[in-house]
């Protein structure tokens, strides 16, 4: 409480209904928050470490420890932007409702559950550490990516905080053999080989340019990249590149779209066949409509 007490924390107006931190920050979309507190979480986002706690059911309160972002934003709309918060999350989940009787049956369970807009390169390469991985250790490795090769931004109840590598810090030789040290195994090759091509093959601001691209055209471009898979490639679109008809397909996904979906599988065996992911991605034009589905059905697992 002293620690606290010493903090400048500062309030932005948001229901509970329309944003919950422990759903949204640890169902799988972003790997740098850790809870710190009773309803208190803190990270680091685009540069700026962050601690943010909910005392009552109408505000976020928030506490920016220290910036390196270079960003105009103040925190306030900086925030807002981080969060989506110009949506109206209950009136989307009331229009899905009435367009998707599986999901009406679900969307209680949903209330705060907010898709992020989150820093193009760090997602990239958090979901490149994704591949045949659990949030848990995906967080590890992004966690000892970030210590390894970014910047000390802060320390806070006992821990450190870094920002995430410049690209230059992720090309270097060396890299694979000290992440594979540290445990990421195949993964290590991946993040320095997909460094190593944005630097020398793509031009500056290529990745944070494919927003502007139409999604296919996008996700096309992503899958050029080591490591990116057709679900890498969607998370990214949805969670980075404002993509948001990008529907990632995984296990969750798979499961909902047999069981309420009526979905056939068309391939025997336990690897989901290129064919097979894009016919769940468009199985249901309703899934299309806002990409948060996926995020919504993933953490309440429908």
């Amino acid at each position: 409480l002293a620690l606290m007490s010493a903090m400048k924390f500062s309030a932005l107006a948001c229901l509970c209904s329309e944003l919950r931190l422990e759903l949204t920050l640890c169902c799988g979309q972003s790997f740098r928050w850790q809870e710190t507190g009773p309803n208190e979480w803190t990270g680091v986002v685009k540069g700026r470490m962050i601690t943010l706690c909910r005392l009552d059911d109408k505000n976020l309160q928030y506490c920016v420890h220290n910036s390196t972002d270079g960003e105009n934003l103040n925190d306030k709309e900086f925030l807002n932007d981080y969060f989506r918060l110009h949506e109206n999350l209950l009136a989307l989940c009331a229009d899905w409702s009435k367009r998707d009787e599986n999901f009406a049956k679900k969307a209680e369970s949903f209330t705060g559950i907010r898709i992020l807009r989150q820093e193009p390169l760090e997602t990239l390469f958090a979901f490149i550490c994704s591949s045949n991985n659990n949030i848990t250790r995906i967080s590890g490795m992004v966690e000892k990516l970030c210590a390894t090769y970014g910047n000390k931004l802060g320390h806070y109840k006992d821990k450190d905080y870094f920002s995430f590598p410049p690209l230059e810090a992720l090309a270097v030789e060396g890299v694979e053999q000290t992440l594979r040290g540290l445990g990421f195994g195949y993964r290590a090759g991946y993040i320095h080989k997909t460094a190593k091509l944005l630097l020398s093959k793509r031009s500056k601001g290529w990745l944070e340019s494919l927003a502007d691209l139409p999604y296919l055209e996008a996700h096309s471009a992503l899958l050029e990249l080591t490591g990116v898979g057709a679900k890498v490639a969607d998370c990214v679109c949805l969670m980075a590149l404002d993509k948001l008809e990008a529907v990632p397909v995984d296990t969750h996904v798979w499961q909902i779209a047999v069981r309420d979906y009526g979905f056939k599988s068309i391939f025997k065996g336990k690897t989901l066949t290129n064919k097979a992911y894009k016919q769940v991605g468009k199985l249901n034009p309703f899934w299309c409509i806002y990409g948060t589905i996926y995020t919504l059905q993933g953490t309440c697992c429908l």
